[in-house]
């Protein structure tokens, strides 16, 4: 039985006396059921103002903050041995979501598009592997048979250039221990350079063992890249709600920064390697195809891997050719896809997108490789990109604050 309140539909009670309850206060009837009793959690709960609403410390926005980054650096201590294959799957799903995201746009389920990439990218990474290895494989075994011949050919290039040089500023300047030690020096820089090219394609695959390579880091991509738009949605909801706009807009330019290296840098080392190889194997390189490889490959280090590639490259130049006409060959070559990159590549593919400067790209990825190794390397650009945005937005911060902008006192 609904009990109503006086005045709608149920009968008011008649006036007793002058303690009478007024009209508008609703009766009840003997019978009526006590109130039930409210949850325990109701009743542990101190009481609060009516429409007073519950507020955040800055301490507690502080230790939620604080204690998210400590978990992940937590997690990445405990567990960098294993995270390799996740953390390269989730580059590969970031970098396909684009185009998973144009494929569901055009009728086609998002499930059949990541699977459909991700079979892709493993087919032409298998293709490269089968065509490209062996000739790797062969390049090496050249190179290790014929060390002997380009440290002495090495030396005796340098030994014909301190003489030139000895006999145009004379024996005091260049006397002979110091030609030899300068041709011995030589001929051991070669010999080390020779012996890290070959330890490093010999141990690539060291680095990306089958199982990880053919079975975890694809499915792991798959999965992430199927789930990729529910996930953001899910970590959206879960972003505070009194930060949750700027912690949006800092995501953002974190994902306008990134995509546009990530993407930009992976097409431009693309095109590097298959200019250099083609270049270095076009004039007679023994050693072309790997070294123009590995020079295109190692580009996504700013200067680094340009340096790296073009000092291997001149130096087998002069083992091989015995001559300085070879050397500055290859140097015309290493120059001219300097000023390719840019000029013309650099300029195209990423524009002024990217913000993230050459020497702090360098700095994360020799921190990152020290730190977690391959790991590292993998998370060191997109760390850096996220703390390139908060640095800037902190210094807009700044520049906007009374801080910066309180004027200097004139007088006392």
């Amino acid at each position: 039985m609904t009990l109503l309140p006086a005045g709608r539909g149920a009968p008011r009670p008649p006036a007793t006396g002058p303690l009478a309850a007024p009209a508008t206060t609703p009766t009840t009837t003997p019978a009526a059921a006590p109130a039930a009793e409210p949850p325990a959690r109701a009743r542990a709960e101190p009481p609060r103002p009516a429409g007073a609403a519950r507020v955040s410390t800055r301490g507690q926005r502080i230790a939620l903050f604080a204690g998210l980054g400590g978990a992940l650096l937590l997690a990445l201590w405990l567990f960098s041995q294993i995270l390799t294959p996740f953390v390269l799957a989730a580059v590969i799903a970031y970098f396909l979501d684009p185009v998973a995201t144009r494929l569901s746009r055009v009728g086609l389920p998002r499930g059949l598009a990541a699977l459909l990439l991700v079979l892709g990218m493993v087919a032409v990474a298998l293709l490269g592997l089968l065509l490209l290895y062996p000739l790797l494989i062969s390049q090496v075994t050249v190179l290790l048979q014929r060390l002997p011949s380009y440290v002495l050919g090495v030396g005796q290039a340098v030994r014909d250039a301190l003489i030139v040089l000895s006999a145009r500023l004379g024996p005091d300047v260049f006397d002979t221990r110091l030609q030899d030690l300068a041709v011995g020096q030589a001929g051991a820089i070669i010999s080390w350079l020779g012996t890290s090219v070959a330890r490093l394609l010999g141990g690539g695959v060291a680095l990306f063992n089958v199982f990880t390579l053919v079975t975890v880091t694809p499915v792991v991509a798959f999965y992430l890249l199927r789930d990729w738009p529910r996930m953001v949605l899910r970590m959206d909801a879960w972003l505070p709600r009194r930060s949750a706009s700027t912690l949006r807009q800092l995501a953002r330019d974190t994902d306008r920064l990134l995509s546009a290296w990530l993407r930009g840098q992976l097409l431009c080392c693309a095109l590097l390697a298959v200019y250099y190889a083609a270049a270095l194997s076009a004039i007679g390189l023994e050693l072309g195809l790997t070294v123009g490889l590995l020079s295109g490959i190692l580009s996504f280090i700013p200067y680094i891997g340009s340096i790296t590639g073009l000092l291997t490259a001149l130096g087998l130049a002069l083992a091989q050719f015995g001559t300085w006409n070879g050397v500055l060959t290859v140097l015309a070559i290493f120059l001219t896809g300097q000023v390719v990159e840019g000029y013309i590549i650099y300029p195209r593919l990423l524009g002024d997108r990217v913000e993230l400067h050459a020497v702090w790209v360098i700095f994360a990825l020799f921190a990152g490789g020290v730190a977690f190794g391959f790991l590292g390397v993998l998370l060191a650009v997109p760390i850096a990109a996220v703390a390139g945005v908060i640095a800037r937005y902190w210094l807009r911060r700044y520049l906007e604050s009374p801080l910066y902008l309180d004027p200097p006192r004139t007088g006392l």
